[in-house]
């Protein structure tokens, strides 16, 4: 048996977003459990889709004796405050300190953290933890495979373990399985590791497990981790941090330099070779309303658009309103939008209450080039305090505060409206506020890709949009200052070659 800290640290950076995460936003959560510290931890982890979970359930279940520090975790957005950032890991630093003699430490990290004053998040994150425990103790950490991950990371870290599913379905997975690297590296020693980056951005569309290129690619790499080969993990990264260390990564630990070396390789070679497969369709407001229109004549099932560029889940307010209109201007009937978020719109439908009609501006609150609200006259049809519960996959069991909540109708087209954003990956949060997303023709969602989970089963078709929004679909389109020279902006796409930069 062994004494492990335990503790988690969670954020994923637009630097191109509007809005940096300080204190509150930790505290909030965005879908998460908020700043959490001590033996809380374990029941905000309980039955959670979410790796600390999975790594307290097989840890605990091998016999492990677990010290929880503290656990934080705030939507996606630009920046992290150095206040918040230094605020988290001095109090999961000190956890580790307070826990006296252990055998090593466990941390649930994402890998595309950026702070006012780090590129690397992640990276600084664990050399504090380091500086604690010495330059020998094992620090194991599991990943988003949306990270961006940089050599100081890979050097600090004694092992990492990433997703392998995106939508992310297997995050409690991923946490039992770092558990089990650790009982060998418990057992065995520390393994021999490999590091590599790949030299082109992929959208994030594009990086979706359900579907060709990027679901094979992650069958053949976990086919690879048999006899010296332990664990491998492929990232193909955040495309929208203004980082030099942005883009895909590979990590490979075995029991050998060779065995680490040739599986990484490998996984680098196969990625390389279907770089053209890394695009697909991205249609303009308009015209994904159009195809929805004709896509959904006779269809017993939904046609789902993604309204990528709002993503919450991607730093993203969800409350751009380039969707909603092409919507009301289509005069379609049976559509739903969702989640929009505005917190005065969901104030004045609270205040006029059920079966009011309410006339305000809804939607672009956060000075998107290109988005204005959509000034209107709304339906009032459903209020919702926000406390609701999450169904599908991805946010199973998520507790959720999403504030002041509503639907709004104007012509055909309902509104989910919250408060506080998270990205529509489930379909409750269309029912909580009394949608019903079967019974709808057309459903827009503010999600990349994390949607498909839930809603992939009810959906007849999945069309992706572009309207204007902070995740820009094509990265090639971003205004780039520090991403290292020689990548190409997308699969196949321009090569950066503009300023070195200096600070």
């Amino acid at each position: 048996m062994a004494r492990i800290a335990i503790g988690g640290f969670q954020h994923e950076t637009n630097t191109f977003a509007p809005t940096k995460a300080g204190w509150d936003a930790f505290n909030i959560g965005g879908g998460w459990p908020p700043v959490t510290t001590g033996n809380e931890l374990f029941a905000a982890m309980e039955g959670r889709n979410i790796s600390c979970a999975g790594f307290i359930e097989g840890a605990q279940a091998a016999g492990h004796e677990l010290v929880a520090t503290t656990w934080a975790a705030a939507a996606p957005s630009d920046v992290v405050t150095d206040e918040a950032f230094d605020r988290i890991t001095g109090m999961i630093c000190q956890g580790i300190r307070d826990a006296g003699a252990i055998d090593a430490v466990y941390l649930c990290l994402h890998g595309a953290m950026v702070t006012e004053s780090h590129e690397d998040g992640e990276g600084e994150t664990v050399a504090r933890v380091r500086e604690v425990v010495g330059p020998d103790l094992p620090i194991i950490v599991s990943l988003d495979l949306h990270g961006n991950m940089t050599r100081r990371f890979h050097e600090l870290v004694t092992a990492c373990v990433a997703y392998k599913t995106y939508p992310h379905v297997d995050m409690a997975d991923t946490g039992k399985r770092t558990a089990a690297v650790l009982d060998r590296i418990l057992a065995e020693g520390k393994p021999a590791k490999a590091y590599r980056q790949i030299d082109f951005l992929i959208p994030l569309s594009w990086q979706c497990t359900m579907m060709a290129p990027s679901g094979p690619v992650y069958d053949r790499m976990t086919a690879m981790e048999t006899g010296g080969v332990w664990t491998t993990s492929y990232l193909p990264g955040f495309p929208a941090a203004d980082i030099a260390d942005c883009g895909p990564s590979i990590f490979a630990y075995g029991a050998t330099q060779a065995d680490a070396d040739r599986a990484a390789d490998a996984i680098a070679a196969d990625i390389r070779r279907l770089e053209p497969e890394f695009a697909g369709k991205i249609y303009d407001p308009d015209e994904a309303v159009a195809e929805a229109v004709r896509l959904s004549q006779g269809a017993s099932k939904p046609v789902v658009i993604a309204d990528t560029q709002d993503n919450p889940g991607a730093g993203g307010n969800g409350d751009t309103a380039g969707m909603l209109k092409a919507l009301v201007n289509a005069g379609v009937e049976k559509a739903a939008i969702g989640l929009m978020i505005d917190p005065e719109a969901a104030k004045a439908a609270h205040a006029a209450g059920v079966g009011a009609q309410i006339t305000i501006p809804l939607g672009g609150c956060s000075g998107i080039p290109g988005d204005t609200p959509l000034e209107a006259t709304y339906t009032v049809e459903a209020l919702h305090d926000g406390q609701t519960t999450g169904t599908g996959p991805f946010y199973k069991n998520a507790k959720m505060r999403l504030g002041l909540s509503a639907c709004l109708r104007i012509g055909g087209v309902r509104i989910a409206l919250a408060t506080h954003k998270v990205q529509m990956a489930d379909q409750n949060l269309y029912r909580y506020v009394g949608i019903e997303p079967t019974e709808q023709a057309i459903l827009v969602n503010k999600s990349s890709v994390h949607f498909r989970a839930d809603f992939a089963p009810i959906a007849h078709e999945i069309l992706v949009a572009a309207a204007p929004g902070p995740m820009i679909a094509d990265p090639a389109k971003l205004p780039w200052k520090k991403l290292r020279r020689g990548m190409r902006l997308s699969p196949l796409g321009p090569v950066w070659n503009g300023p070195v930069w200096n600070g």
